[in-house]
C-alpha cells in the first residue's frame, strides 16, 4: 500500500524522537545527520516534539566557529506509558517513562480455567490500576496503553480474531478494556511487541531489515522491512512457527504436524529432553522455567546432556532460520525471549554455525545473528512502545480528535 504524507512524517517523527532516546542530549544538526532528514525538516519535528513536552531544550555545545548548537533530550517526566503482556498463565504490566524506564511492575497469575474474556479484562484492568498507584503517576500523564494478546489480532479494530490455547474468536478485546480502562489502549500480538521493541530500542535499531525472533513457550518471528514492522494482509505475519519443519512430525497444537514451535518452543525442548533421557535431572516435567534453567546450568558445567540437547536445538533452529535467511535476506536476526536469554551465548555460538551450513552463501554473508539486548519485558516494552507511536501520530490533531481516534483504536502505521 502507498504511504502517503502523513505516514511518511509519521515514521519521521519516530525516527527524530528514536534518536533523541538513543543519544541524549544530542544537536538538531547531529539529529539531521543520524536519520538523511534536511535540518528544516528536524527542527520542525523537534519544535512538535518540544511542544509535546516529550523532549526538552537542555543547554548549548559549541561548535566549530559557529553559532553554538542547542541540545535536546528526552523528557523522561513529560509522560508514563503502560505495556501489558498477556500471556496463557499470567498478566504482566510495566509502567514506563518516557525515556522507557521502568517505574512500576504489577503481575496476575492465571489459573487453568480463568481465561473468559471477562476475566482477562478484570487482570488487565487491574494490573494496570497496580503500576499507575504505585508509581504515583496523575492519570493526565498517561499517554496510553499497550497490549499484548498471542494469537491473531486485528490491531485496527482491537479484535483478537483467534486465540488457539483459550478457544478465542472474535472477541472484541479493546471495546472490553475501554470499560474499565480511561487511557487510549492499542492492541496487537507479542511477535510485533517484541519487533517493536528492538526496532526502537534494541538489536533492530538502525536496520531496515530485521527478523526478532520469538523462542518461548511458542515461537514465532516479528518482521520489519524497509524499517517498518510488517504485518501482512490480514495481520498475521510472523508465524514462522507454524511452517513446517519436519514433515508428519510432532502434532502441533494449531492441528497439523511437524511445525518449528513443537522443536524449538519451551515444551518442544522439554519433548527433545525426555526422547534423549526420560528420567534426565534436566527434566523437570510440567515445569518449562525450571527445565531450561536446569539446561542452561547443565551447558554451563559441560553436562553431555545438555550439550547434546542445546546442540540438537540449534540444528532445528539453523535449518528454520536459514529459511527466513535465504528468503528475506534481512540484515540482522535477533534471537529473543526467555529461552533465548537464559541459554544464552552458547546456543547463539551452535545456532549461528548451523544456520551457516543450510543457508546460501551470499544471503548468509550479509545477515547478522544476535541475541537481544533487551533485559526487561521485550513484550510490556514493544507494547509501551505502540502506545508512545500512538501518541506522536496524533501530532498535529486537537485534543477531541486524539480522544475519538484512541477510541476507535485507529492504529499508528508502523
Amino acid at each position: 500500500m502507498k504511504r502517503t504524507s502523513r505516514d511518511i512524517r509519521t515514521a519521521n517523527r519516530y525516527e527524530v524522537l528514536r534518536q533523541i532516546i538513543a543519544s541524549s542530549p544530542t544537536s538538531r544538526q547531529e539529529l539531521a545527520a543520524a536519520t538523511g532528514l534536511s535540518l528544516a525538516t528536524v527542527a520542525t519535528l523537534v519544535g512538535e516534539l518540544l511542544d509535546l513536552r516529550m523532549i526538552t531544550e537542555v543547554g548549548f555545545e559549541d561548535s566549530a566557529g559557529g553559532r553554538p548548537r542547542g541540545l535536546v533530550a528526552v523528557n523522561a517526566s513529560g509522560g508514563a506509558l503502560i505495556g501489558v503482556d498477556i500471556a496463557e498463565t499470567y498478566v504482566y504490566a510495566e509502567l514506563y517513562d518516557l525515556g522507557l524506564n521502568v517505574l512500576a511492575r504489577a503481575e496476575e497469575r492465571m489459573r487453568p480455567g480463568q481465561s473468559t474474556p471477562e476475566e482477562v479484562v478484570a487482570h488487565v484492568a487491574t494490573t494496570t490500576r497496580s503500576v499507575v498507584a504505585q508509581a504515583g503517576v496523575e492519570s493526565a500523564r498517561v499517554l496510553g496503553v499497550g497490549v499484548s494478546m498471542p494469537g491473531q489480532v486485528d490491531r485496527a479494530t482491537g479484535v483478537s480474531e483467534y486465540a488457539p490455547n483459550w478457544d478465542w474468536q472474535d472477541v472484541p478485546l479493546l471495546d472490553l478494556l475501554a470499560e474499565h480502562i480511561p487511557y487510549p489502549l492499542y492492541l496487537d500480538n507479542p511477535l510485533r511487541a517484541c519487533a517493536v521493541a528492538e526496532l526502537w530500542f534494541g538489536a533492530a535499531r538502525g536496520y531496515g531489515d530485521a527478523v526478532v525472533l520469538i523462542l518461548g513457550t511458542g515461537v514465532g518471528a516479528g518482521l520489519i522491512l524497509g524499517g517498518a514492522v510488517h504485518r501482512g494482509v490480514s495481520s498475521s505475519a510472523g508465524e514462522w512457527g507454524h511452517s513446517t519443519l519436519v514433515l508428519d512430525g510432532r502434532l502441533c497444537h494449531c492441528g497439523n504436524h511437524g511445525c518449528v514451535e513443537t522443536y524449538v518452543g519451551a515444551p518442544g525442548i522439554m519433548q527433545n529432553i525426555r526422547e534423549l533421557s526420560p528420567r534426565s535431572p534436566l527434566l523437570h516435567p510440567g515445569d518449562q522455567s525450571a527445565t531450561i534453567d536446569a539446561l542452561a546450568a547443565g551447558l554451563a558445567a559441560g553436562d553431555p546432556d545438555a550439550v547434546k540437547v542445546v546442540r540438537d536445538l540449534a540444528r532445528y533452529l539453523g535449518a528454520a532460520i536459514a529459511d527466513l535467511v535465504n528468503v528475506l535476506n534481512p540484515e540482522v536476526v535477533v534471537l529473543g525471549s526467555w529461552v533465548a536469554i537464559r541459554l544464552g551465548t552458547p546456543l547463539l555460538r551452535e545456532v549461528r554455525a548451523a544456520v551457516a551450513r543450510h543457508a546460501l552463501k551470499r544471503p548468509m554473508a550479509a545477515t547478522r545473528i544476535v541475541l537481544s539486548p533487551i533485559l526487561t519485558d521485550s513484550v510490556c516494552m514493544g507494547t509501551a512502545t505502540l502506545a508512545l507511536e500512538g501518541a506522536l501520530q496524533s501530532v498535529g490533531q486537537t485534543t477531541g480528535k486524539r480522544a475519538t481516534r484512541a477510541r476507535s483504536r485507529t492504529a499508528p502505521p508502523t
